[in-house]
């Protein structure tokens, strides 16, 4: 079974087996979603995806209508593409400003503070999770998660 709804802003992916099992599959939530407003032809994207289940996941992909999205990790000042993410089991994988983030490029339009861009997460074995980014002025910074 799979449940998947929005509670105090918060995306909430659920994921039940069958059976007497009882340890669970990956119980992935998104939180502190946002985009700066973006002051030039590229775009980054913050989030957190907390994993309450017993499994880890694997963040594999993200696609957006907005323009081409990358995930790339920060190690020592130096910024590189992955190909893929692992979220832990009783875990979080943090995108963050000066950490791992989403890097948009060629964008189709400019978003502009106020307005959600819409983005979807693909992981390996699970369904995809859409998730809307609210932009914020480009000098944002959240006061607590990313």
């Amino acid at each position: 079974m799979r449940r998947l709804w929005w509670a105090t802003g918060v995306l909430v992916l659920t994921l039940a087996g069958c059976g007497g099992d009882e340890s669970t599959g990956p119980d992935l939530s998104v939180s502190g979603a946002y985009m700066p407003q973006p002051v030039s032809d590229m775009a980054a994207g913050f989030l957190t995806i907390a994993n309450k289940g017993d499994e880890d996941a694997k963040l594999t992909e993200v696609t957006s209508d907005l323009g081409e999205v990358t995930v790339h990790e920060t190690d020592g000042g130096a910024m590189q593409e992955v190909t893929s993410l692992d979220v832990p089991a009783h875990g979080t994988l943090v995108l963050k400003s000066g950490g791992s983030h989403l890097m948009f490029e060629q964008l189709a339009q400019q978003p502009r503070e106020g307005q959600t861009v819409p983005i979807t997460l693909h992981f390996t074995g699970l369904d995809p999770v859409e998730v809307d980014l609210p932009v914020k002025p480009a000098t944002y910074r959240p006061t607590s998660g990313n």
